[in-house]
């Protein structure tokens, strides 16, 4: 007997393709699952079905060479449409009139006896079912059903928990479209409002305040193109952001950087990007007086252990006499951004310019992200 349409047929599809799993690869917790109802019913076949608009896809099978039937030979089918407890169990397939003209019964397969529980997605859809299959005419104990009721369950849970980290990536990436586009436009808005202002000190300002959006828009991007955002590639991310302080800095000044490679958390690159960025600002504007040409220079060694250690130095004029890092608002976002990461954080400056050393962790611990 050709098995009925669903009563919504048109909403069940659309929820099936919505967990995106026809015709994906063999998966081992879906592949464990069949082999496991099989011992545990004494079946010598067990599938995964899901019942598409034409035919029945296994995405696991257990005794069957076939990947797929058509649909109007599908006794997953006849499952689906079952309501009150969400079980079809056939003792013998030649006597049940939904199955007696199946091909697979009449058939070299001689299929002869099924069970299967209905795979009922959240929103109460059925998809398809976890069947076992014998060749033979047979029925299952009540232990056996419940067991397979408990594995038909894991498997709905297993393709909800796919469904939802595959949802959760496509929301992850729209953010990241908006932030992106957001970003730009206040550095774009920042940047007209540098040139409009007639106040050199407002001017500056503004400058500064759009060279730290566009570090943020440098940490960004490194987010966005990881492919599971946990990490930064230090080598990636730091010349990103000198070439964004480059951009700003007058023909007179030199930047100079070494990164090597190294994976970072990115709270880590975060802090660092802003400390870089606070120490070149501090230096274009302080250091090198009346157009004087110097360097600025960033240096990272390799990491040891789980940590590096950061220099920063420029060759110009330093720090004025009596000036501490307590003075000033750079000085005192570089040493909050240090203490932040959980580093080691040193000053020293002289007629030779000024330096900062800062030795971090590659990883940060929770303690210090909430100090």
């Amino acid at each position: 007997m050709k098995p009925s349409l669903h009563p919504d047929e048109a909403r069940r599809l659309a929820i099936l393709r919505s967990f995106e799993i026809l015709d994906t690869d063999p998966e081992e917790p879906f592949d464990d699952v069949v082999k496991l109802a099989s011992a545990l019913c004494g079946t010598p076949v067990s599938l995964i079905s899901l019942v598409d608009e034409d035919r029945q896809w296994f995405k696991a099978r257990y005794g069957l060479d076939i990947d797929s039937t058509p649909r109007e030979h599908s006794i997953c089918a006849h499952t689906i449409l079952q309501d009150e407890d969400d079980f079809l169990e056939v003792p013998d397939a030649t006597q049940d009139p939904r199955t007696a003209d199946n091909p697979l019964v009449m058939g070299d397969e001689h299929l002869r006896f099924y069970a299967g529980v209905v795979l009922r997605s959240k929103e109460g859809a059925p998809v398809g079912s976890l069947c076992v299959i014998d060749r033979k005419p047979n029925s299952l104990t009540p232990l056996q059903r419940d067991a397979l009721r408990v594995l038909a369950a894991q498997v709905i849970a297993q393709m909800e928990l796919k469904r939802a980290l595959s949802q959760a990536e496509l929301m992850r990436h729209e953010v990241d479209h908006r932030v992106k586009n957001s970003l730009q436009s206040v550095s774009a808005l920042t940047r007209m409002q540098a040139r409009s202002a007639s106040n050199e000190e407002t001017r500056l300002a503004l400058l500064q305040v759009g060279r730290r959006i566009e570090t943020v828009a440098a940490l960004h991007e490194q987010l966005y193109r990881a492919d599971r955002a946990e990490t930064i590639s230090l080598a990636s991310f730091g010349p990103a952001v000198c070439r964004l302080i480059g951009q700003s800095a007058p023909p007179n000044i030199t930047l100079n950087a070494d990164w090597p490679a190294a994976d970072l958390d990115p709270s880590v690159a975060a802090a660092l990007g802003v400390i870089l960025n606070e120490f070149a600002s501090n230096a274009i504007k302080h250091a090198f007086p009346d157009g004087q040409a110097g360097t600025i220079s960033c240096r990272v060694d390799p990491p040891v252990e789980g940590r590096c250690k950061l220099t920063l130095a420029d060759n110009g004029v330093g720090l004025p006499e009596g000036v501490t890092a307590k003075q000033g608002l750079g000085m005192q976002v570089i040493e909050a951004s240090a203490r932040q990461l959980g580093g080691t954080f040193a000053l020293a400056s002289g007629p030779d310019g000024t330096r900062i050393t800062l030795d971090f962790p590659l990883q940060v611990a929770e303690t210090a992200l909430g100090a």
